[in-house]
């Protein structure tokens, strides 16, 4: 019966998640779907695991007289079990905490630990972030609870970009202007909301320009 629920769950979430193509350009809803689908599939096993061994093991006489034996004598180790096992369900209940309100969601690209990446995994007690490098960072549920981190596409994927250009007195700014209008007329990201240059700082023998174009 708990492999039958499991199978059954699973494939549940399969088919409702295949209604929704999270590979899609906007996939906000998508990801945030998934997110809660996977999260709540975890929790749902885990419960279902967690019962059926205790059913398993209450179907035994012998196990059972021992379980009551032990409970009976249970005050000062469940204390003590219960302080040891503070961090894991502190985990296990910022799992679920991020599920619910989704600070972020599967394939939200994230700057964490002053690293740049998407978030690939997100388990009970732990995510995993894909780096753009190809690591993997792997960190706590509880750390996204307590320490700040930047969600670059938290609400959409629109994001301003910065190029800065070094150059001599002699550069002529119409001319830059008129070419970055046509370096993204030629372009399908940029979404012809924000274009510009402007010049931010003077030295001696260079000019500081600040390229600012949304995508």
């Amino acid at each position: 019966m708990t492999l039958l629920s499991i199978s059954l769950i699973r494939f549940g979430k399969a088919k409702i998640l295949g209604y929704y193509d999270i590979e899609a350009e906007d996939n906000l809803h998508s990801r945030k779907l998934y997110t809660q689908a996977n999260i709540l599939e975890k929790v749902i096993v885990t419960l279902i695991i967690i019962i059926a061994i205790g059913l398993i093991l209450l179907s035994s006489d012998g196990i059972r007289k021992i379980g009551v034996g032990l409970f009976a004598s249970a005050g000062v180790a469940g204390i003590i079990i219960g302080l040891s096992a503070q961090k894991v369900f502190g985990a296990l209940l910022a799992g679920i905490q991020i599920a619910i309100t989704q600070p972020f969601r599967i394939d939200d690209a994230v700057l964490v630990e002053n690293e740049w990446g998407w978030i690939e995994e997100i388990n009970l007690t732990y995510v995993v972030v894909r780096i753009w490098d190809k690591r993997r960072l792997v960190l706590p549920s509880t750390y996204f609870l307590e320490k700040p981190f930047q969600n670059w596409t938290r609400t959409s994927g629109d994001i301003i970009g910065t190029v800065f250009l070094y150059t001599d007195y002699t550069i002529p700014f119409k001319a830059l202007r008129e070419e970055l209008s046509r370096i993204l007329d030629t372009t399908d990201l940029w979404d012809k909301k924000v274009k510009v240059l402007q010049v931010t700082d003077s030295k001696e023998q260079t000019v500081e320009s600040r390229i600012l174009v949304s995508a």
